[in-house]
């Protein structure tokens, strides 16, 4: 087979996953993406459950919602978050499926 029979990623697929990729390389955004994955929460309650600051969760989701893997809503005055991308969650759900089963 020669390189024209190859079918070659576009740079902007290879850019997207990568930064999918990075997204979940952090500790916290993998736990935060995980809480988002199981409910919908405000910053405070994200910083109390995983007893961060808010400052680093809201750090922390300014990237994800760059990357447009989180969302959020307003309720009142509180903004609650969630995954607004079922893909990378199940990538996770599978990367922590394979980590507790090995």
């Amino acid at each position: 087979m020669d390189a024209k029979e190859h079918a070659f990623l576009s740079i902007e697929t290879v850019e997207e996953v990568s930064q999918m990729f990075k997204a979940l390389s952090d500790p916290t955004r993998i736990r935060i993406l995980y809480l988002l994955s199981q409910e919908e929460c405000s910053v405070n309650h994200m910083a109390e459950v995983l007893e961060l600051s808010q400052s680093a969760v809201s750090h922390q989701l300014s990237f994800l919602r760059t990357l447009r893997l989180v969302k959020f809503r307003r309720q009142g005055t509180a903004m609650l978050y969630s995954c607004d991308d079922n893909h990378v969650i199940s990538l996770l759900n599978q990367a922590i499926h394979h980590s507790e089963h090995r």
